[in-house]
């Protein structure tokens, strides 16, 4: 019984770690078109060079990451939610102890506020608004 309980935090760490992983790659690629539409907004002082192509690539990367990072976090919410539902259904046919209660992720928690500072990076390169404008 102890072993089986002890599997269920072993995959929700583990399900924590592949979220960790989203994170980081959608960080890099927001991070990255961020910086890439900041470098050729500067350019713009200069207008012999056209630099919309290298912006709109930038736009690409940081809505990539955020739909990357949207996509993961779905995924990691329904994954807990179909383990938390296995885990219930143990502890009833009293399998598993199921004494520990699951904590909340704090990788979810840092997901969703990256995606929030992602939106708002996007949206100020696309209405020029905003505090990245």
């Amino acid at each position: 019984m102890r072993r089986t309980g002890m599997s269920f935090q072993r995959t929700r760490l583990s399900a924590d770690r592949t979220l960790a992983s989203v994170i980081r790659t959608a960080l890099s690629l927001i991070a990255f078109g961020f910086t890439l539409f900041q470098f050729f907004e500067k350019l713009v002082a200069n207008p012999q060079k056209s630099t919309a192509a290298a912006r709109n690539f930038g736009i690409s990367l940081v809505a990539l990451g955020i739909a990357m990072l949207a996509i993961g976090i779905v995924y990691h919410a329904f994954f807990m939610m179909g383990l938390r539902k296995e885990r219930k259904a143990m502890a009833a046919q009293g399998l598993i102890h199921a004494e520990s209660a699951f904590p909340p992720s704090l990788t979810l928690i840092t997901a969703l506020i990256l995606l929030a500072i992602g939106i708002v990076a996007i949206l100020s390169m696309v209405f020029h608004v905003g505090p990245f404008s």
